[in-house]
């Protein structure tokens, strides 16, 4: 069973109630990469807590992954999810080219790409932000309903794509301190 008493003791941490605790053994370092507050428990919230770690990862999706996995080791899910890292950096490189060409329809194919494998760790910020590259790469709004023109899409892909990698980066170094 867990024992929360020891851990606490261990690890000078506070225990928030947080779903990771009971998976993951924590590590010093860890608290000094990624502060965890606690949950966000009102299922009516439509706002985010961006120190918030729900912004980051859709518990339910990644639990999901988890439960697939072994709970000593977890290789199915760190294999599955060092992949999506070297899936996400071909693709940003590959983002970059077509940005630079102004290649629309590829910068939508490569959102709708990464959208994908974004979705399926649960890494909704990525997720919500490709689906707008999509969008704007098919010159579309961001509701998908009206049309706007190359160079509106142009500026508004330019720091979508600047946005898509601080979110990449915060998921990345969240990603990798659970699997520490």
């Amino acid at each position: 069973m867990f024992d929360s008493d020891h851990l606490e003791a261990d690890y000078d941490i506070e225990l928030t109630g947080h779903w990771l605790l009971a998976f993951f053994p924590l590590k010093p370092k860890w608290r000094q990469h990624v502060e965890l507050d606690e949950v966000d428990t009102d299922p009516e919230a439509d706002e985010y807590d961006d120190d918030d770690d729900s912004e980051i990862i859709d518990h339910a999706t990644f639990d999901q992954l988890l439960e697939m996995d072994d709970e000593e080791d977890r290789e199915f899910s760190k294999s599955l999810v060092w992949n999506y890292f070297e899936q996400a950096e071909l693709t940003f490189d590959k983002l970059d080219g077509a940005m630079s060409q102004l290649d629309f329809p590829e910068l939508s194919q490569l959102g709708h790409f990464l959208k994908g494998s974004s979705a399926a760790l649960g890494l909704k910020k990525i997720k919500a932000s490709c689906e707008k590259l999509q969008l704007y790469g098919n010159c579309k709004d961001a509701e998908g309903t009206g049309t706007i023109t190359e160079d509106e899409a142009k500026d508004l892909i330019r720091p979508l794509l600047t946005q898509m990698r601080e979110e990449y980066d915060e998921a990345q170094l969240y990603l990798k301190a659970l699997f520490s």
